[in-house]
C-alpha cells in the first residue's frame, strides 16, 4: 500500500504556474481597487488625516523636545493639523466664490464674445454644431450654474469636517504611542517598521518641498496677474499654491479662473498672455525643477507620479488628486519594500536605477614561493 504524501506550501507554490500567479494577482488589485472605489467617501478621508498626522509630526516632536507637557504638544499638532485644512477648504470656496460674484459683471463682454466667436467659425468655414454649442457655453449665466454645482460639491464635502477632524483627534492623541508601536513592530517585522519609517520619511519631506514650491510658484503668479491687471491676483494665488499639490497638472487647473477673467475683460489676446505668463513660470518651476526635487525626495519616477495621479484620482475622487504621491508611496511601503521577491518592481518606479555590478572573475591566489634550499652545513 503506498503512502500518499501530503503537499507542502512550497510544493504547491512551485507547483502553480506564473501565469496562474499573475491572474490571481491581477483579480486581487481589481478586487482591492473596486472596494476602495466603492467605500472612497470613508477611505479619502481616513487617508487625508493620516498624511496630516505625518505632517504635523515635526511639531509634535518639536514641542515635547522643548519640554511641552504631553497634551500641549498633541494640543499643538491638532491644531496645526486643522489649520492646514482649513486652508486647503477656504482657499477652494473662496476661489469658487469668488469667480461666481465675478461673472456676472461680465454679461455683455460674454456676449461679444460669443458672437465673435461664431462669425470667426462661420467664416472659416467651421460651421460643426459642435464648435457652434463649445462657442455658446461662454455663457456667464452657464458658467455661475456649472461653478454653483462645484461650490455645492464641495460643500457637501465640507459637511463630512466633523468625521476628519475627529479622525484627526484620534490620531493625534496616538502619537505618543507611536515609538512603543513601532519599536513592538519593528521586533515583530523588522523589513515592515523599517518602510513604514521610510514612508513617514519620505511623506514629509514630499509634503514639505511641495508646499515650498508651490509658495513660490503662488508668489511668482500673483505678481504676474497684479501686473496684467487681472481682478483678485491674490485669491488666484492662493489657489494656485493650492493646486500645485496636484502633481504634473496642477498649474493647468489654477490657471483657468484668472484666465476665464482675462478672456472675459479683455479678450482672447489677454486671456493668452495670462496662460502664456503661467505657462512660462509654473512648466518651468512644476514640470521640469519641482518633479526633479520630489523624485529625489520620495524616490518616484515622474511618470509613476502622473499615473499614482490618474489612478488615485479615478479610485478617490478629487481627494485623490492630493493623495497620490503619499497613497503610491504608502502601497509601496507595504506591499514593496518589506518583500524582497518584489526587489524588481524598485527599479521600474524610482527616479534613479543603479547599474547591476558586472560579474569579476575572482583573481586567483598566487602561487606560494617555494621553499629556500636548506644552507649547506
Amino acid at each position: 500500500m503506498v503512502r500518499a504524501v501530503p503537499q507542502t506550501a512550497a510544493g504547491f507554490k512551485s507547483g502553480m504556474g506564473r501565469g496562474l500567479v499573475l491572474a490571481l494577482g491581477a483579480a486581487a488589485v481589481v478586487i482591492t481597487a473596486a472596494g476602495i472605489r466603492a467605500g472612497a467617501e470613508i477611505v479619502a478621508p481616513v487617508m487625508l488625516s493620516l498624511v496630516l498626522t505625518i505632517a504635523v509630526l515635526p511639531l509634535w516632536r518639536w514641542a515635547k523636545g522643548h519640554r511641552w507637557p504631553g497634551w500641549a504638544a498633541t494640543l499643538l499638532a491638532l491644531v496645526a493639523a486643522c489649520a492646514i485644512v482649513l486652508v486647503l477648504v477656504l482657499g477652494t470656496v473662496l476661489a469658487i466664490v469668488k469667480l461666481v460674484e465675478l461673472l456676472p459683471q461680465y454679461a455683455d463682454n460674454a456676449q461679444q464674445l460669443r458672437g465673435d466667436g461664431k462669425d470667426f467659425l462661420t467664416s472659416h468655414g467651421i460651421g460643426s454644431k459642435p464648435a457652434k454649442a463649445a462657442v455658446d457655453q461662454l455663457d456667464p449665466a452657464k458658467l455661475v450654474s456649472a461653478l454653483t454645482t462645484l461650490l455645492q460639491g464641495v460643500l457637501g464635502a465640507v459637511g463630512n469636517l466633523f468625521f476628519l477632524v475627529t479622525l484627526l483627534f484620534f490620531l493625534c492623541t496616538a502619537v505618543p504611542l507611536a515609538g512603543a508601536r513601532f519599536a513592538t513592530l519593528r521586533a515583530a517585522k523588522p523589513e515592515l517598521a523599517g518602510s513604514l519609517s521610510r514612508f513617514v520619511g519620505a511623506t514629509q519631506r514630499y509634503l514639505v518641498v511641495t508646499a515650498l514650491f508651490g509658495a513660490i510658484v503662488a508668489v511668482l503668479d500673483t505678481g504676474a496677474l497684479w501686473l496684467l491687471g487681472v481682478p483678485l491676483p491674490l485669491v488666484w494665488g492662493l489657489f494656485s499654491f493650492i493646486t500645485n499639490f496636484i502633481p504634473n497638472i496642477g498649474f493647468v487647473v489654477g490657471v483657468i479662473p484668472p484666465a476665464l477673467l482675462a478672456l472675459l475683460d479683455e479678450g482672447w489676446g489677454k486671456a493668452l498672455l495670462v496662460v502664456v505668463v503661467y505657462s512660462g513660470l509654473n512648466v518651468v518651476i512644476q514640470t521640469f525643477i519641482q518633479p526633479h526635487y520630489v523624485g529625489a525626495t520620495v524616490g518616484l519616477s515622474t511618470e509613476m507620479t502622473f499615473l499614482s495621479l490618474v489612478v488615485w484620482t479615478f479610485l478617490l475622487g478629487p481627494l485623490g488628486a492630493l493623495l497620490a504621491v503619499p497613497m503610491t508611496l504608502l502601497v509601496k511601503a507595504l506591499l514593496i519594500d518589506p518583500d524582497e521577491r518584489a526587489a524588481w518592481v524598485s527599479p521600474l518606479i524610482s527616479t534613479t536605477v543603479d547599474p547591476p555590478e558586472a560579474d569579476v572573475a575572482p583573481t586567483p591566489d598566487p602561487e606560494p614561493d617555494p621553499a629556500p634550499a636548506a644552507a649547506p652545513v
